[in-house]
């Protein structure tokens, strides 16, 4: 059953990104956002990230920090510095939860920031309100 602040949205057409260098924790992502029916794409590391991002081009990006070979700071500062990438919606899912993190986060350009261990009602509303977002911007 979707969500009721799902509802009247069709959440098959959006494309999403789930980045973490830890298998168990996209596959959690993935059982979490299962029931709203995304087209859900993941990358193991920044570097991949970057490297599907120019191939989906996603809507939103769910983006760990500590990653190996690029970390989640290097992947934002790379999207917004990209024409192509620069709106691209990002969600930070992090153990980081320090404020200098977080603040750091934001000022790069996240969306948003959600801490782990993952709730996974704040993360299908989170989800959710960006798509929101989204589909707003592409209207205008």
């Amino acid at each position: 059953m979707t969500p009721v602040y799902a509802q009247n949205m069709d959440l098959s057409a959006y494309k999403v990104l789930a980045v973490d260098d830890i298998p168990l924790n996209i596959l959690l992502i993935q059982k979490m956002l299962s029931k709203l029916k995304l087209n859900i794409r993941t990358a193991s590391n920044g570097r991949l990230a970057l490297e599907s991002v120019k191939e989906c081009k996603p809507d939103l990006i769910l983006l760990d920090l500590m990653m190996p070979e690029l970390d989640g700071f290097e992947v934002i500062k790379a999207l917004r510095a990209d024409p192509e990438t620069e709106n691209i919606r990002i969600v930070i899912l992090s153990a980081l939860n320090s404020s200098e993190d977080i603040v750091k986060g934001f000022n790069l350009g996240a969306n948003d920031f959600i801490t782990k261990p993952i709730i996974m009602e704040k993360l299908l509303n989170c989800v959710v309100t960006q798509l929101k977002l989204v589909e707003r911007q592409a209207q205008m």
